[in-house]
């Protein structure tokens, strides 16, 4: 099976997001490269420094399936009725949306907890890497042990104020550097979870 991964763009000070959940400020190393790089399966298309086209290739394509929650999914307005990686994903949630429920979409709904939306990411992502979204959902795999590595796109920004990634964890958690990747617009940060 793969690795239960999460990855955000976070701001120096340790925010990924700022309060309104906007994240255009912190996303600017997507669009301020010399490098054209398309997002497959879409029209969109980045901008990003040489040395971030392996971070690219590894989000846009390495995932089997993604786990993130239902504030993810209402603050991003359900990414247009479509999955964000072109994969199923498996949203946690106490309450289902029911405009969602009975239509077709990559987007399964699940409320018995994280054990079981890793089980059915799972089964689906033929033993691709399971890519974790949401705050909430990341500190409970944290919590759970069910989380392998943590990619931080370390935008230079301070923020001041915002949403933070990492607030209330429920215990210290050790961590191993894998890789760092530094460019002019972000420094790419990859950590295994130390069991």
């Amino acid at each position: 099976m793969g690795n239960v991964v999460t990855a955000f763009t976070m701001s120096l000070d340790g925010f990924i997001a700022a309060p309104d959940h906007d994240i255009s400020r912190l996303f600017k190393w997507y669009f301020s490269g010399d490098v054209e790089f398309p997002m497959a399966g879409t029209d969109r298309k980045f901008r990003v420094a040489q040395a971030s086209v392996e971070v690219m290739q590894e989000l846009y394509g390495y995932y089997g399936a993604v786990i993130t929650g239902r504030g993810d999914f209402d603050a991003s307005r359900a990414w247009g009725g479509t999955s964000p990686l072109a994969v199923p994903v498996f949203i946690l949630t106490h309450h289902p949306p029911p405009e969602w429920l009975n239509r077709p979409s990559p987007f399964t709904f699940v409320t018995d907890g994280v054990a079981s939306a890793l089980a059915q990411a799972q089964a689906v992502a033929a033993g691709k890497p399971i890519a974790v979204g949401g705050t909430t959902v990341v500190r409970q795999m944290l919590a759970a042990g069910l989380l392998d590595e943590i990619h931080i796109e370390l935008a230079p920004i301070l923020l001041g104020q915002g949403i933070r990634l990492f607030d209330h964890l429920a215990q210290p958690v050790d961590l191993e550097i894998i890789k760092v990747i530094d460019t002019p617009a972000v420094t790419h940060l990859r950590y295994r979870v130390v069991r």
